[in-house]
């Protein structure tokens, strides 16, 4: 651990050093507060790191923990993964622009947290070991169906990565001072260093520890808005119309989502992508049993909904101190650093310097929490499923996927840095959008039909799932943000923002049609395995599959 410790300190000494005194937004001193409580969090996770890297000694503690986490621990931590800075600041900046309209995405969130507690959460601890194509190949052909899960989860891995990266490099380069390629650089070497050294231990404790401290930033800042109002929600939101420009238009739903396909599609992306993501669903295999894996989704579903309840209080709290405020807007009358930085000055607003570099400090630890648990996602996908099950067909030493799996963690954060290099000055937002919606046509389908449908086979999912995968990244390129806002073309081949509606439909569509098809022996076999695999997704009392299967 010594020499990449040694490594990381020397980058952090460079980049503090390209830290220059410039403003927060062009306006405000770099604030001290911040940079220090940022190293002191820095430093904190890496001594949480080493202590987990004692602890990280065969496959089962790197991808799972050992699955000694509690169900209260585990709850605590998927809320950590789940809340990117995107809850915080992206949502906050929608409610700032669009009032009411802006809570779409948290009542989304939050509304997936029942799918996966009903439908998901006790089949996926009861059959999977690791990953999310345990489960799937628990009756389906190995190698074709870990060969697909793997590749999507990937795309979905990097493609997380990158938002969150693009996200923190921006986010460092305002706060901080830092130029965007070092803050880049510092994020990535720090999830490696996490998901390296420490695995899911490590990445539990970090992502613990964010959810913490970003509740608790949250509970205050709304406390002391709510002061300047007596503790009224009511003269908040009259506050709040008073000072927006539309006024009374922003507690009117219907100005942030044009139509009601793009509305629907949206929707369906949110709900179900949750369902899809790998570093969510792989939360579920560090408990110990399926009791813990449910408490697991009643604490986070708690924990979520009282941050985003919060988060509605800040957000109109933006517009009723901070929308009217001249310190926090330039020449022309915009805010400083963007409409994502209003939960940034609000802080400022409420708490002053030292609350403003907590904020920032939390803000920067919520991206950290989250790619690491995308790294290890994506490293267990390789390691776990391409290698150990597809390449050396569950004949690879627990010390060789250890070694691809550590690999795979310094070849991901390689690459992820290069693509938010690249992807420097793409909307962030649709990146994420494109994920969930991703996941929601590709892992989710697959998922919820292996678990519950009698009739599905290898090909089907197979077909089916790459059909899914294939249509949301295709309608996404050709949808109006990206075919005309960024690529510039004068008319958009796909009229709708979000492709979730009919990329699932495809999704669905294909692995029944495929499925109903396919008259193989091999077909015949898989529908003749679901009475145990019901059996065994209800009790727990899995044989060990793996070694039985060809």
């Amino acid at each position: 651990m010594k020499p990449l410790m040694y490594i990381f300190g020397g980058l952090m000494c460079s980049f503090t050093a390209m830290a220059d005194s410039g403003p927060i937004g062009s306006a405000r001193p770099q604030n001290p507060i911040a940079i220090s409580m940022f190293f002191i969090f820095v430093v904190f996770t890496l001594f949480v790191t080493r202590w987990a890297a004692r602890k990280n000694n065969s496959v089962s503690d790197h991808y799972a923990a050992g699955g000694k986490i509690t169900g209260m621990q585990n709850g605590w931590a998927i809320a950590g993964d789940y809340m990117s800075a995107a809850s915080l600041l992206g949502i906050s900046a929608m409610v700032f622009t669009s009032g009411f309209d802006g809570l779409i995405y948290s009542i989304g969130f939050l509304a997936s947290w029942p799918i996966i507690l009903f439908l998901i959460a006790e089949p996926l601890r009861n059959l999977g070991r690791y990953t999310l194509a345990d489960v799937l190949s628990y009756r389906l052909k190995q190698g074709p169906i870990r060969a697909f899960s793997a590749s999507s989860s990937i795309v979905i891995v990097l493609l997380y990565l990158v938002s969150q990266l693009v996200g923190a490099g921006k986010l460092v380069e305002l706060l901080f001072g830092f130029d965007y390629t070092a803050a880049v650089l510092i994020v990535g070497t720090l999830m490696v260093i996490y998901v390296f050294f420490g695995g899911m231990l490590a990445t539990t404790w970090i992502q613990i520890i964010k959810a913490v401290l970003l509740l608790a930033g949250c509970a205050f800042m709304a406390f002391m808005v709510l002061s300047r109002f007596d503790f009224s929600l009511n003269q908040l939101f009259t506050q709040a119309v008073a000072s927006h420009p539309a006024h009374g238009a922003i507690m009117s739903p219907g100005g942030l989502v044009s139509d009601p396909v793009s509305a629907i599609s949206l929707g369906l992306a949110l709900i179900f992508g949750t369902a899809g993501l790998p570093h969510i669903l792989m939360r579920f295999f560090t408990v110990g049993n399926v009791r813990a894996a449910r408490q697991s989704i009643l604490y986070a579903t708690g924990i979520v909904g009282a941050g985003y309840a919060l988060i509605v209080i800040i957000g109109f709290g933006t517009i009723a101190l901070v929308a009217t405020n001249p310190s926090y807007q330039d020449t022309s009358g915009a805010i400083l650093g963007g409409i994502n930085m209003v939960a940034i000055h609000l802080a400022h607003t409420v708490g002053g310097d030292g609350f403003l570099g907590f904020m920032c400090a939390v803000s920067f630890s919520t991206i950290l929490a989250v790619v690491a648990g995308l790294t290890l996602a994506g490293s267990s996908a390789v390691s776990h499923d391409l290698y150990a099950h597809v390449i050396r067909r569950g004949e690879a030493s627990d010390s060789d996927e250890m070694k691809v799996s550590r690999i795979t963690t310094i070849v991901l954060g390689g690459l992820s840095i290069l693509l938010a290099l690249a992807f420097e000055s793409q909307s962030i937002a649709f990146i994420v959008s494109l994920t969930f919606s991703i996941a929601a046509s590709s892992n989710f389908p697959v998922l919820l039909l292996s678990i519950y449908w009698r009739g599905l086979t290898t090909r089907g999912a197979v077909i089916g799932g790459s059909l899914g995968l294939v249509s949301a990244i295709t309608l996404s390129v050709l949808s109006p943000t990206v075919w005309v806002k960024i690529l510039h073309h004068p008319q958009a081949w796909f009229p709708y923002e979000y492709p979730a509606l009919f990329s699932m439909t495809i999704g669905f569509l294909g692995i029944f049609l495929f499925s109903m098809t396919d008259r193989s022996a091999q077909a015949t076999t898989e529908r003749n395995r679901f009475d145990n695999q019901l059996v065994d997704s209800e009790l727990g009392n899995a044989i060990n599959w793996q070694s039985s299967k060809t």
